[in-house]
């Protein structure tokens, strides 16, 4: 209950101060939320964008960073991000999914065969200028998007290489309603949580199981937990940064492209700390927190996830994208 007041009162404060800016217009400080530790990638690579935008306007405009989900939840993030009192935040695709249905497309298990796909398609200027714009008129837009790994199953207690040990497993996904059919077309029972909670919850059996990167056996001690992590590569979920629509609008030109470009190069910049962090995280988990890192034939899962497929190329909310991504525009 304290830590719910605290929380409140922080939003109050936060809106009430971007009204004021937006009144007085002395502002020149953009407020950037993410969920991620200090030592996190991201977090690094947001610090970067912050350095880049304020080396780039020579100091006119400055990034506030508020990280360790300070300010809220993703979600509640995203929607502090629609009213203005936050300026810029860093968001998990699979969250923007409950705002706009575009983003659920990252959620499709195995809707990329490799990095290198999804690498193709985010850099493709026709899908992400859909992607980033289609949400401007719920308040916010998109900028650019971070590197989040490949997702894989870990478990607590054993290997899962099969549909059959799939069977009852309780899974924590992120509050995802993509990622909720996933683990039931595979068997298991999803269990959608914050992800602070993940560690305590494997510890105590509340859940069995939960799916995401490497850098969660370390830098939240999952691998204290959890001893079987599955290269299941069932998703790749970028992370977003995205920023309040009226806020954008009210810069300059010049200063929009100083964010536009800041916000690129920090990307660029992400994806070297990125690929390091996963080398040496792996490294940490197998020797100092005794992580069994497993292979598993990745064609079964593939074979029970196309129901899902089927729906996302007939469903009208989705297909578009589908089409997009799956069809013409990769094969040209």
């Amino acid at each position: 209950m304290k830590k719910n007041i605290i929380l409140l009162l922080a939003m109050f404060t936060m809106i009430m101060l971007a009204g004021c800016q937006a009144i007085t217009g002395e502002s020149r400080e953009l407020k950037l939320a993410h969920n991620q530790s200090l030592d996190h990638p991201i977090h690094l690579s947001l610090v970067e964008f912050g350095r880049l935008v304020e080396e780039k306007s020579n100091n006119e405009l400055t990034v506030k960073i508020y990280a360790n989900g300070q300010l809220g939840s993703e979600r509640e993030v995203i929607e502090l991000t629609q009213t203005g009192a936050v300026d810029v935040a860093k968001v998990s695709a699979s969250a923007l999914e409950g705002f706009e249905s575009d983003y659920s497309i990252f959620s499709l298990p195995y809707v990329f065969e490799d990095y290198e796909e999804f690498e193709i398609v985010m850099n493709n200027d026709e899908i992400t200028d859909q992607l980033y714009y289609q949400t401007e008129n719920i308040g916010f837009i998109g900028l650019t998007y971070y590197n989040a790994g490949t997702r894989h199953l870990y478990t607590k207690d054993k290997e899962v290489t099969s549909l059959e040990e799939m069977r009852g497993l309780k899974v924590r996904v992120q509050p995802s309603q993509t990622s909720v059919r996933m683990v039931e077309a595979l068997g298991g029972i999803p269990t959608p949580m914050a992800y602070g909670e993940v560690y305590t919850a494997l510890q105590s059996g509340v859940i069995d199981a939960a799916e995401n990167n490497e850098t969660a056996l370390v830098g939240n001690n999952h691998g204290e937990v959890a001893k079987y992590y599955m290269y299941t590569g069932h998703q790749i979920v970028p992370d977003m940064l995205i920023m309040n629509a009226e806020r954008f609008e009210h810069l300059t030109d010049e200063e929009k492209e100083i964010v536009k470009e800041a916000a690129v190069e920090s990307t660029m910049y992400h994806e070297g700390i990125w690929t390091e962090t996963i080398e040496e995280f792996t490294v940490i988990a197998k020797e100092r927190m005794g992580v069994e890192f497993v292979d598993v034939d990745k064609s079964i899962f593939i074979e029970a996830v196309q129901p899902l497929h089927k729906e996302y190329a007939a469903n009208e909310k989705t297909r578009d994208i589908y089409q997009l991504i799956k069809g013409g525009t990769l094969s040209e």
